[in-house]
């Protein structure tokens, strides 16, 4: 008689791995130190379509959940968010600061190439100053990284209230 095993239930929210605030508390705070800085330099809306873009290429759940909350408590529109994941073809919801935003994301994001093209930087560098640029970079670069901690560890969405924009 053969045993049978059952496979787990594919709609039940999965425990985190770890928790990377407790167990590694002084690279956490540290990151939260430099995300803080980054966007100190950087248009809030431009900083939130940036992170729920990159979110949305890493397949960070827990980042979506955080960010399309975040920008829908800031005032965002629920259709810009929605036409993210195809800005390409919807390129008439976004001012052309955003734009070259996006696609300098898109190109630090996935490094296929592996490198930035240099007509994607060329836009950027021509809607932002380089004081601009280089937090938008950095920006990029943090929520890359907190993708990888969230897919990795396996933070679950959902649970994320976002703080009140005044």
């Amino acid at each position: 008689m053969s045993q049978r095993t059952t496979a787990p239930e594919r709609n039940v929210e999965r425990p985190a791995r770890l928790e990377l605030a407790e167990l590694a508390p002084e690279a956490y705070k540290a990151m939260i130190a430099l995300d803080g800085a980054a966007r100190r330099g950087l248009d809030p809306v431009v900083a939130e379509l940036v992170k729920i873009r990159a979110s949305q290429l890493n397949h960070c759940a827990f980042c979506l959940d955080m960010h399309t909350k975040d920008a829908l408590a800031a005032g965002e529109s629920v259709e810009r968010i929605i036409q993210l994941s195809a800005w390409e073809e919807s390129l008439h919801f976004y001012s052309a600061k955003e734009v070259a935003a996006l696609e300098l994301t898109e190109a630090m994001t996935v490094l296929t190439d592996g490198f930035v093209p240099d007509d994607v930087y060329a836009r950027a560098a021509a809607e932002f100053d380089e004081t601009e640029l280089a937090h938008l970079i950095v920006a990029i670069t943090v929520i890359n990284a907190w993708n990888r901690f969230g897919v990795t560890s396996r933070l679950a969405p959902g649970h994320y209230t976002p703080a009140r924009h005044g």
